[in-house]
């Protein structure tokens, strides 16, 4: 397979994986053809290398929870008439196991292997643990 790359970045708002889903399903947060999509100020250099099979990685309240596949980049412009990146994305959501990620701004580069794996088929609709409980479980690296 050739080399991808993905993204990571923060969900600000977003207090669950839901709460993200249903942001996403807003048409506020929808292109055209109705695919979640999250506009950013920055066009990505490695826009090749994602769309080989990345995905961007949400940090929410502190973890990264979940991914989505991301399908393609459109070029939007802004009220402001500065053009714009919309980052299409699948709208399925798969949980990943927790990771601690500092905060950070705008978006990251993220290579396949430092990513946190998905959590099995069997346990993506389960309910999510406890902030507090899920956080100090990724804190000794049990998650």
């Amino acid at each position: 397979m050739d080399k991808y790359v993905n993204l990571i970045k923060l969900s600000v708002g977003s207090e669950s994986v839901e709460t993200l889903a249903d942001w996403q399903q807003t048409r506020a947060a929808q292109a055209e053809d109705g695919l979640p999509r999250h506009v950013t100020r920055m066009w990505p250099k490695r826009e090749a290398e994602i769309l080989k099979g990345g995905s961007i990685y949400w940090v929410i309240k502190g973890l990264v929870q979940c991914r989505q596949r991301i399908l393609r980049m459109d070029e939007v412009m802004g009220s402001d008439g500065i053009r714009r990146c919309a980052i299409v994305l699948d709208p399925e959501l798969y949980r990943t196991q927790s990771a601690q990620k500092r905060p950070f701004q705008g978006w990251r580069y993220l290579k396949p292997e430092d990513t946190p794996p998905d959590l099995p088929k069997t346990r993506q609709s389960e309910d999510a643990l406890p902030d507090d409980l899920n956080r100090a479980l990724a804190e000794i690296g049990v998650l």
